[in-house]
């Protein structure tokens, strides 16, 4: 049989549930106030300070003159083509047609640049070799870089490297850098006069001290 509970016990089984109800009511008010501080953190007032363009992500696109793998000199639709040099791009093709009748298939892989694709291209290889100074061996600046003149072009595969590196010169293609098997500018006076001596690298060369 159940007892009845005595008035003390009674009392203290209220002082408890009051207890555990103003604990509750306590966290409740802690959790809004921490909530409309992370609010106001994270949540511009004025909606027109943000200025992320989400038009444009920052990745760098066909427009900017990214090619896909194995581009042909002829394809016009791709700007890293059709922004070339004409005088470069002509020889380029031609280039490109007597290589075939040899069995050798020239693709472009890097053309023209916009001004962000090689900006880019010169954070990225910051951040691969570890320092400015290295990066530069590989990469110029958007300023002194012969992509974003539309004055050079990196050649593959290797088999089509080789080819313009022994016949280049018949069409006024050169390779310029020591470092750079693949990177072809045109050097018109190399059909008569043969190509210039190469530069260990861009940091040699006096063009890219702009």
């Amino acid at each position: 049989m159940n007892s009845i509970p005595s008035r003390s016990a009674r009392v203290h089984r209220t002082l408890l549930g009051f207890a555990v109800a103003l604990a509750v009511l306590a966290a409740a008010l802690v959790g809004i106030a921490a909530y409309r501080s992370a609010s106001a953190l994270t949540l511009p007032a004025d909606e027109s300070v943000v200025t992320v363009d989400e038009t444009r992500d920052g990745a760098v696109t066909e427009a900017d003159g990214v090619l896909p793998d194995a581009a042909s000199p002829f394809e016009d639709g791709y700007a890293g083509i059709a922004r070339l040099q004409p005088a470069l791009l002509d020889a380029l093709r031609r280039a490109t047609t007597d290589a075939a009748d040899q069995g050798v298939d020239i693709r472009v892989n890097s053309g023209w640049r916009s001004a962000e694709y090689q900006e880019q291209l010169l954070r990225d290889a910051v951040a691969q070799y570890g320092s400015a100074a290295e990066a530069a061996r590989w990469v110029a600046t958007p300023v002194t870089s012969a992509h974003v003149a539309g004055e050079a072009v990196d050649i593959g595969p290797y088999a089509a490297a080789d080819w313009m590196i022994a016949h280049g010169q018949s069409y006024g293609l050169c390779r310029t850098y020591e470092n750079e098997a693949w990177h072809f500018e045109l050097f018109p006076d190399a059909i008569g006069n043969g190509c210039p001596p190469l530069y260990r690298d861009p940091t040699e060369d006096p063009r890219m001290q702009g």
